[in-house]
């Protein structure tokens, strides 16, 4: 028996992070992926009717993974296989019954954002790199760019076509290559498809609604009632429909009107139904949920008072009352403490609700004064601020659509001490301290404040602003100001331990010698001694002005590189690296480049053939660094921009330390030159690359905060701020910020000030 609404029917808990994709595996289980990397299979519970419990956990991704499609059960795979793409920009075809990756697709240069499987079995996979890809027997087969931005969902119908949406706000349906129909109507990036059984296609998109259109393009209906982005929508054959969003609910939909909302502890990234109509939701709180219809199936009442204590939780946790955090409030325990001053008012939170409370003196108690609501009203109409009595509790518009924030000040208090304390608490700009202390003096009605020539800014030592002019509008004020970005220099690696690299070819010459199969190799005493008068000469820094190599110079390193076992390579590479920052060195070597002989693309991709050496890796990341510093490997540096990243990305899991440390540099130094060079598909590369870095929370904090300098900077001055701000930039900056190191916290600080800015 059915009952009227959908209520909660269980939890799977398993997943250490944002769930962010679902995957109904027929009668088989069900699918999920998380930002901890995994893809989780849960397969039904024989003893519980219509429980899952977790199966198999599959680990392969370097980075969150998003996107899943199904193949069900057949010759290659008797239990059924499960397709993933990841942040990594990896697709991954996984056996069901081994869990492991039986095919890994590489080909993507940015995030995958959309798998699906059609009729024929190929696999078809979209990506912010704005290309569609078809893959066969693990295979590339085929590809196009299919919209000028971002693609971020996929899905094929029974008759082969394939349909995308992308950031450029349309829908496209594709008959191979050429487009058949452009969708045009959502306002704002379209980032859920689905099939609307014998109507069409409904679409969600990050103007907040959701459309159904006919396969000809015309739109059939619009669905409104999300108050945030509309991340995923599905639909089931009794034709009802189910939305997940931003703004932690999932709803439910009939004939276009909203019947149900089901709120969540956290952003709704999926949602799926079931065969039986129930419906599957993936959480930001790492939970994935199943609500049902059935009364027969809906949990047990602990089970539902549990769900809605968490519930509670979290929404007093994002309350406030009056402009106060409710989280932020003390309890009534805050009623123990005495007062200071007969009248002295405090918040107190009690429940989900704050309430004002007054101290009276003469009885040495707190009297309740009533509830504190949000409401319309003037500046000082509420002087209650974090539960504190205030002469004034301004409301101040930063502006570009931010909410408004509250001023607390005391009249006799420095407006400018005020007026710092605020900006600091508040997270905001220096730069609107003059705007701000203008804006107390005003309103407190102090035109004729004198003041103190002695004051110091203690954040830059100068003296204070002397205001004059009238009040003008704190949204008004100059451009915010940052701490960490952009980044306009390029790092280096410049420091050799010369004595050790000659030790240690030396060691390597010796060995070959002994070794008659590679005794051809070694090197004759003079080339040594020439090894060691290059050493010399990069050694004299203060001589690099005047001091130059012959030819002769470049053709033995170049020699060494070509011939010697690659697990030799290193300490050769290691010389390479700093005779790359010599300016006669970097001429010679770029015109060897120029003539045709590209010694530097034969060493990479040399060295990093498999199984790649450790020294070799983190000797050519530095070395491929310090080609930054002369211009004229600019253009190199940006024609092989992909094939150095897919190398470099491909690995990085065997990375340590010291590689993770250079390969960031190495992110930080090409943000700056695609910057410069204005290429936007090569920012998008970088940007991907940087936020693999920065979302991971156990990287070292020097590699951590590099790529967030370098992902700051792209927003800032590239061309894909928009790109970052699809791909959840917000939640990284928003977990650095709280990061213990001062470095993370400011420069995610930057990054939030460059989204709020939007």
């Amino acid at each position: 028996m059915a009952s009227q609404a959908y209520r909660l029917s269980s939890e799977l808990r398993g997943h250490e992070d944002d769930v962010r994709g679902i995957c109904v595996c027929g009668g088989a289980g069900i699918a999920t992926s998380s930002r901890d990397r995994t893809v989780r299979f849960w397969a039904p519970d024989p003893e519980k009717k219509q429980r899952y419990s977790l199966s198999k956990t599959f680990v392969g991704h370097s980075s969150f993974v998003g996107p899943l499609a199904w193949i069900p059960p057949g010759e290659r795979f008797p239990e059924g296989g499960i397709v993933s793409g990841g942040m990594d920009a990896l697709v991954l075809l996984w056996d069901l019954r081994t869990m492991e990756a039986v095919e890994t697709m590489r080909g993507h240069q940015m995030q995958v954002t959309g798998v699906a499987v059609d009729a024929v079995g190929d696999i078809i996979s979209s990506s912010v790199d704005c290309s569609i890809r078809r893959w066969r027997k693990g295979h590339m087969v085929d590809t196009w760019e299919a919209h000028k931005l971002p693609i971020q969902t996929v899905v094929t119908l029974p008759s082969g076509e394939i349909i995308t949406g992308s950031s450029d706000a349309s829908i496209k349906l594709w008959k191979g290559k050429t487009c058949q129909h452009t969708f045009l109507g959502h306002t704002d990036t379209v980032r859920g498809l689905t099939l609307m059984p014998g109507l069409g296609i409904l679409s969600a998109s990050h103007d907040c609604s959701i459309r159904l259109w006919a396969l000809t393009g015309q739109l059939l209906m619009e669905m409104v009632g999300h108050t945030s982005l509309v991340y995923s929508v599905d639909a089931h054959i009794s034709g009802l429909v189910a939305s997940g969003s931003e703004d932690c609910s999932l709803k439910i939909w009939k004939d276009g009107l909203c019947i149900q909302s089901i709120e969540h502890p956290g952003c709704v990234w999926d949602a799926k139904f079931l065969e039986n109509g129930d419906i599957v939701t993936a959480c930001s709180d790492g939970v994935i949920r199943i609500w049902t219809l059935h009364a027969d199936l809906v949990a047990e009442s602990n089970a539902l008072e549990s769900y809605e204590i968490e519930l509670s939780q979290y929404k007093s946790s994002r309350k406030k009352v009056g402009g106060l955090k409710l989280a932020d409030l003390p309890g009534l325990e805050g009623l123990q403490i005495p007062g200071t001053s007969d009248g002295q008012t405090k918040v107190i939170r009690e429940g989900d609700n704050g309430v004002a409370y007054s101290w009276n003196s003469r009885d040495h108690q707190w009297e309740k004064i009533g509830e504190v609501v949000d409401g319309p009203g003037d500046n000082t109409g509420n002087r209650v601020f974090d539960g504190v009595q205030y002469d004034y509790v301004f409301d101040v518009d930063i502006g570009d659509g931010e909410p408004t924030r509250k001023l607390p000040y005391n009249k006799g208090d420095n407006p400018y001490t005020a007026a710092d304390k605020w900006l600091l608490k508040e997270n905001l700009p220096l730069s609107y301290r003059q705007q701000v202390v203008e804006f107390i003096l005003q309103n407190s009605g102090q035109s004729n404040f004198s003041l103190d020539t002695s004051f110091r800014d203690p954040y830059t030592g100068s003296s204070a602003y002397v205001p004059g002019q009238p009040s003008m509008s704190v949204g008004s004020a100059a451009k915010p100001t940052f701490k960490h970005v952009p980044k306009k220099g390029m790092l280096f690696f410049d420091s050799a331990q010369f004595d050790g690299i000659l030790k240690k070819i030396g060691e390597f010459n010796t060995n070959l010698l002994s070794d008659m199969e590679n005794k051809s190799l070694s090197l004759t005493e003079i080339e040594l001694s020439r090894l060691s008068a290059i050493a010399k000469v990069l050694k004299d820094t203060s001589h690099y002005h005047c001091s130059t190599f012959a030819a002769a110079d470049i053709d033995l390193l170049s020699k060494i590189l070509r011939s010697w076992p690659i697990a030799m390579m290193f300490p050769v590479i290691d010389v390479l690296r700093i005779f790359i920052m010599h300016p006669d060195g970097a001429s010679l070597l770029h015109k060897r480049i120029e003539s045709g002989d590209d010694v530097l693309l034969e060493l990479f991709k040399r060295g990093m053939t498999s199984p790649i050496q450790a020294g070799n890796l983190l000797t050519i990341i530095r070395a491929t660094t310090n080609l930054f510093k002369h211009s004229c490997f600019s253009q190199w540096l940006q024609r092989h921009c992909s094939e150095i990243l897919d190398a470099l990305s491909g690995c990085r899991s065997s990375f340590n330390k010291n590689a993770n440390l250079s390969y960031s540099t190495l992110i930080v130094n090409y943000a700056v030159l695609l910057i410069n060079q204005k290429d936007q598909e090569g920012q998008a590369q970088i940007l991907s690359a940087a936020l693999e870095i920065a979302e991971d929370e156990n990287q070292d904090t020097d590699s951590r905060f590099r790529a967030l300098v370098a992902i700051g900077s792209l927003m800032l001055d590239g061309l894909v701020k928009s790109i970052a701000i699809d791909f959840d930039v917000q939640s990284i900056a928003k977990s650095a910020k709280t990061s213990k190191d001062t470095r993370i916290a400011e420069v995610a600080a930057d990054i939030d000030l460059i989204i709020k800015a939007t």
